[in-house]
């Protein structure tokens, strides 16, 4: 699908100033989608085109987004740090 919005030149102009205005706007809305709840993890990383999860996440941290770490988590790794002996 293709979306299509005017801008006016003068804003076009500034919002440009930070590089591929297409990339900014691609970007806002698929983070904002993901916030929202509306995108999965790997659909974002496929709408993005992030060929890993690590490259996904390190574009989430520059971005400052966090995952969720819950105790459930936590408690899972302690369990595998234990069966590894650490």
């Amino acid at each position: 699908m293709n979306i299509v919005f005017n801008i006016p030149d003068d804003v076009a102009t500034q919002l440009s100033a930070g590089g591929d205005i297409q990339r900014q706007a691609l970007e806002a809305l698929a983070l904002e989608s993901y916030r929202a709840g509306r995108l999965t993890r790997p659909e974002l990383r496929r709408l993005l085109g992030f060929g890993s999860r690590p490259a996904l996440d390190a574009f989430l941290v520059s971005r400052e987004i966090f995952g969720t770490y819950t105790e459930k988590d936590l408690a899972r790794d302690r369990q595998d740090l234990q069966t590894l002996g650490l």
